[in-house]
């Protein structure tokens, strides 16, 4: 018997069963129990959610297989996540629960921005749908990649085959149970893939210590144990750093992430979130960088071009079939927690903030919705398919950072301006979600290459900049949107 492929399918058991519990618990809710659980998620469920959806297979895939590479050098992302994370937990947070819930409990970003200037146009909301369903798009693709290389490395099945069964199997269960059953399957995937994060690289280090001759053979490029990958203080470390640091900014306006604030049951429940989510973090982030070390030296031959294989490759020499297929489930765990939480997100934008306001006037059943939510789900797992096994379309560490630096860029600024500045207005915001957007792509396209910078810092910095300028060129908010910010400053400041 396979017990790698016994230990897979227990794990489809219990995610799929998660999203059956759900529905039927849920059955005849509205809008907002599918979209944002009804505001009821305790601070446990927030926490790991929320980092599990973050992170995705990049952080068992991506980022060891960078760090195999490059070395050091390449830590600067992790530090960069480190920090965003904590002052995304610390700042935005406590405001944007609160905030959200003073404008109007709206349950989506985009909805909370229009609601936050009480706003009569729709044109912000359907800006933001549109950046929302081009990203998480691009971002779901990342995620369907990793699974389909990840059952072909294992079993030797073919990938454009097993990238449209993970992607079935995530539409089924985020279909049936929606917020709820994604938070939940989310909080028990980022356990998996801690465990597993945890524990290989300490099994292969002890596995190093009775065969030095394979640390002594390993070839290492030069200055890879220097966090300058130059080895001196030259541009292209100054690049490196700050491109590793930028991926902090990108936080900030992650929509899947700035969901579970909104979710939590209590305001006043965020602070334990922060301590979950920050140990979570700090483990788990200091566990990848330790993969790609040791995995360096302990399967060098990846060197050769396939280093984002390098954690399945050590589970799969280190640990007997059934156990380590449950740890390669922590693969699987971080591509689903990822992408069910984004087609959750994109069905919210384009249902909420496009097809309820435009074609149907807010005038639209609880049934209604969550046909037009579905199918936007549908839709959106479909085309990420087919990025996603499409040759051309890059691995999975590049799909993550475009996608990623999108969001920081449009929506990182206008996210921390709208919680923090009583003046900004909503013709700010939407110039400053246009602005990072353009730049974003422009500075990919043309730029990325010959500067060597990440684009999320051009693109941030242009937001913020457009963002700023524009709302002091432009009318101050009317008394009732500064006497909103008052009002949720004060919710804020009583917890």
């Amino acid at each position: 018997m396979n017990w790698q492929l016994v230990a897979f399918v227990l794990y489809f058991a219990v995610i799929v069963g998660i999203g059956v519990y759900f529905y039927l618990k849920t059955r005849g809710g509205n809008e907002k129990d599918y979209f944002i659980g009804g505001r009821k998620m305790n601070s446990w469920v927030t926490a790991l959610s929320a980092q599990a959806s973050d992170m995705s297979a990049w952080l068992l895939m991506g980022l060891p297989g960078s760090i195999f590479a490059a070395g050091l050098g390449k830590v600067w992302i992790s530090i960069g996540l480190l920090i965003g994370t904590y002052l995304n937990w610390k700042f935005v947070a406590p405001r944007l629960r609160r905030f959200s819930q003073e404008s109007g409990d709206a349950i989506t970003i985009p909805e909370y921005l229009t609601n936050r200037f009480l706003a009569q146009s729709t044109a912000l909301q359907v800006i933001s749908a549109l950046v929302f369903l081009v990203c998480f798009t691009v971002y779901t693709a990342s995620s369907l990649k990793a699974c389909g290389v990840l059952f072909n490395i294992v079993f030797g099945w073919d990938v454009t085959v097993t990238t449209w069964a993970a992607a079935g199997i995530i539409l089924f269960y985020t279909f049936l149970g929606g917020f709820a059953a994604v938070c939940w399957t989310d909080f028990i995937q980022g356990i998996l893939m801690l465990c597993a994060l945890l524990i290989v690289p300490v099994l292969a280090l002890f596995s190093l210590q009775n065969t030095p001759s394979a640390v002594a053979s390993a070839a290492l490029p030069e200055h890879y144990f220097n966090f300058l990958p130059s080895g001196k203080f030259d541009w292209t470390s100054i690049s490196t750093i700050l491109s590793g640091l930028g991926w902090g900014l990108g936080y900030f306006g992650m929509p899947h992430i700035l969901v579970r604030f909104m979710s939590i049951k209590h305001a006043s429940m965020i602070k334990k979130s922060r301590v979950i989510a920050m140990v979570w973090v700090v483990l788990a982030l200091a566990a990848a960088t330790a993969v790609g070390i040791i995995g360096r030296m302990y399967v060098p031959e990846l060197a050769d071009g396939n280093t984002e294989q390098v954690f399945i490759q050590m589970v799969g020499r280190l640990l007997p079939s059934f156990i380590g297929g449950l740890f390669l489930s922590g693969i699987l765990a971080a591509s689903m927690s990822t992408a069910d939480s984004q087609l959750l997100v994109s069905a919210s934008a384009f249902a909420s903030d496009i097809y309820k306001p435009i074609f149907t006037k807010n005038k639209v059943s609880d049934r209604q919705m969550m046909m037009v939510s579905r199918l936007v789900v549908l839709i959106i797992s479909v085309i990420a398919a087919f990025i996603a096994i499409n040759p051309n379309s890059g691995n999975i560490m590049s799909l993550v950072e475009n996608a990623w630096a999108g969001f920081g860029s449009s929506f990182g600024p206008v996210i921390i301006l709208s919680l923090f500045w009583r003046r900004f207005n909503y013709t700010g915001a939407i110039a400053g979600i246009i602005a990072g957007a353009v730049t974003d792509i422009v500075w990919l396209l043309f730029l990325s290459a010959p500067t060597g910078l990440y684009e999320i810092f051009p693109g941030f910095a242009a937001s913020l900049i457009a963002a700023i300028v524009v709302a002091n060129m432009t009318a101050r908010p009317s008394k009732e949107i500064e006497q909103l910010f008052d009002k949720a400053v004060t919710a804020v400041s009583q917890n």
